[in-house]
């Protein structure tokens, strides 16, 4: 696949869209819920907080649906920030900024210290139980009230084993026919950004940060919903999922 000469940010967007969908086929249907409930419950122009923002998926979504909206991407990952910051360029409507969410000042970094919505997907089961319960609390803080928390992401019921075996043997079947057929997997996506002259330093130092992979956990809806709710939410509950993943919507 030729993606261009490092410079060509919308290829690099689409790249990793193609390269997250390989394993979330059902990814966009997430996002256009998470985007429902947006402008259901906070109206057709908030002021959103892209956490975790990676290459700005959210955020081109977000104004593509909502042009009156306006976006604060959150990011560690300097490759993926560039992305994001070369996409966006000159408009307006968007910001990015660099900050650790372990980080306990992370929020001292950000344009505003209130948001309609503060969204996220597929990004933090990085994090263990702990540190994923002292961020919530952090984020109930930028939450105004009657504004809403959304994650998207992997939430496994371990009361559903067999459940969770079956999902996972076909999603990797399929994921294999797809990987014959040309998909990019997260190391190929990689590879190819290591050898970009515009990326290879940010994916450098982004390997640098990170490691390899990520080691956190993946507790329970039910978990998100109650701790959701102990760190100052008034309502906690999914609003879609699929058989492995689900949007957990909390209302301050």
């Amino acid at each position: 696949m030729t993606i261009g000469t490092g410079t060509d940010w919308p290829a690099w967007q689409e790249s990793w869209d193609r390269q997250q969908e390989w394993y979330m086929p059902d990814r966009e249907e997430r996002f256009r819920i998470m985007l429902d409930m947006v402008e259901a419950l906070v109206g057709p122009e908030p002021r959103v907080l892209d956490l975790a923002c990676g290459t700005g998926s959210i955020t081109a979504r977000l104004l593509a649906r909502l042009p009156g909206a306006t976006s604060t991407g959150v990011d560690l990952d300097p490759a993926l920030l560039a992305i994001a910051e070369g996409t966006f360029a000159g408009d307006g409507r968007t910001a990015f900024v660099t900050a650790d969410l372990k980080d306990p000042d992370w929020t001292a970094k950000l344009p505003h210290d209130s948001y309609d919505a503060v969204l996220t997907a597929t990004a933090l089961h990085w994090l263990h139980s702990e540190p994923l319960a002292d961020l919530y609390g952090r984020v109930a803080g930028l939450v105004r009230d009657g504004g809403v928390f959304m994650n998207a992401d992997h939430m496994i019921d371990d009361t559903t084993p067999r459940i969770n075996a079956a999902e996972r043997t076909l999603r990797h079947t399929r994921m294999d026919e797809a990987k014959r057929d040309g998909a990019l997997d997260w190391a190929d996506w990689w590879r190819l950004a290591g050898e970009d002259p515009v990326l290879a330093g940010p994916t450098a130092r982004r390997f640098e940060i990170y490691g390899e992979h990520a080691d956190g956990d993946m507790p329970s809806p039910a978990w998100h919903a109650r701790v959701l709710r102990e760190k100052g939410f008034a309502e906690a509950r999914p609003v879609w999922c699929s058989p492995s993943d689900t949007l957990l919507l909390a209302l301050k």
